[in-house]
C-alpha cells in the first residue's frame, strides 16, 4: 500500500532536483495537480523540520542543506561500501555496457548503484529504478541465495505477465531456471525482460547483506559475450571478497 502524503513529500524533492530553482507554493501545487491548501501543510511540515527554506521572502522554496546532510550521514553508514560501488564502476568500464549492483525487495529488485553504458544505444537505468525480481538477471542472481520455499513465498507475489517474447511464465519453470543458474554460479535473461536485451548477473552473497551485480546491454552486443561478461562480473565479486577478507 502505498502512503501517498509520503510519495508527495518525495514528489516535492524530485521537483526540486529537476528545476535547481525555487518554487512557489501556486508552482507546486500547480505542476502535480495538488490542492493548495493540502500542498501548504506539505510545505509548513518540511520548513517547520528544517528540509525547506525561503532563499527570498515570498521567493518559493528550495531544500536546505539539512537535507544532503541527513542522506550522506544514512549512505556513509549504510550497507553499500565505496569498495562495492568501484566494481560497479569497473564492470562498466570494462565491458562498456551498463552494470548495476542490486538488492532485493520482495516481488521487485531495486537498483542500488548503477553506471551506464557510454553508447548511445545501451540499457537506460537509474538508481532507485525497480524491475520485477523474477523476469530479470538481477532478481533471479538474487533469488538463488534463497530457499525453494523462501523462493516460492516472493515469486507467488510476482505477477506473471509476458514482458517480452522469452519471458518465463510458471513458477516452476523459474525454479529450474534459478536451479539451472546455481549449478553454473550466475543468472541469465534474454529477451526476456524488454525484447532484444540481454541481462547477465552474478550473486553476492554476504554475513548481513545479500546484491547481486549486474550488466546489460543490447543482445546485438551482448549475445556474443556472454562468457568474457560473465567472466568479468565473477572476477570483480572475487576481487571484492578478497579484499573484504583481506581487511577484516
Amino acid at each position: 500500500m502505498i502512503v501517498r502524503q509520503v510519495q508527495n513529500v518525495f514528489q516535492i524533492l524530485e521537483l526540486f532536483a529537476s528545476r535547481r530553482s525555487a518554487a512557489t507554493l501556486t508552482e507546486i501545487a500547480d505542476h502535480f495537480g495538488w490542492p493548495r491548501s493540502s500542498t501548504f501543510n506539505l510545505i509548513e511540515t518540511l520548513c517547520s523540520s528544517g528540509f525547506l527554506y525561503e532563499p527570498k521572502f515570498r521567493g518559493g522554496y528550495y531544500p536546505s542543506m539539512k537535507l544532503l546532510k541527513l542522506a550522506n550521514d544514512a549512505i556513509a553508514g549504510g550497507p553499500i561500501s565505496e569498495r562495492l560501488r568501484a566494481c560497479i564502476a569497473h564492470i562498466a568500464q570494462r565491458t562498456d555496457e551498463t552494470a548495476a549492483l542490486c538488492a532485493l525487495s520482495g516481488p521487485q529488485t531495486i537498483f542500488v548503484e548503477v553506471v551506464e553504458s557510454s553508447s548511445p544505444i545501451r540499457y537506460f537505468a537509474q538508481i532507485g529504478q525497480r524491475v520485477p525480481t523474477h523476469t530479470t538477471s538481477a532478481g533471479r542472481a538474487l533469488l538463488s541465495l534463497l530457499q525453494k520455499k523462501e523462493r516460492t513465498v516472493i515469486l507467488q507475489k510476482c505477477e506473471w505477465i509476458r514482458y517480452a517474447p522469452e519471458t518465463i511464465m510458471t513458477i516452476d519453470a523459474l525454479h529450474e531456471e534459478i536451479e539451472q543458474s546455481q549449478k553454473r554460479g550466475w543468472t541469465q535473461n534474454i529477451n526476456g525482460f524488454e525484447p532484444d536485451l540481454v541481462g547477465l548477473a552474478v550473486p553476492v552473497n554476504l554475513e548481513d547483506r545479500q546484491f547481486s551485480m549486474m550488466v546489460a546491454g543490447p543482445s546485438y552486443r551482448m549475445k556474443n559475450r556472454i562468457p568474457e561478461l560473465v567472466q568479468i562480473l565473477k572476477d570483480e565479486v572475487a576481487g571484492y571478497l578478497r579484499d573484504r577478507t583481506e581487511n577484516e
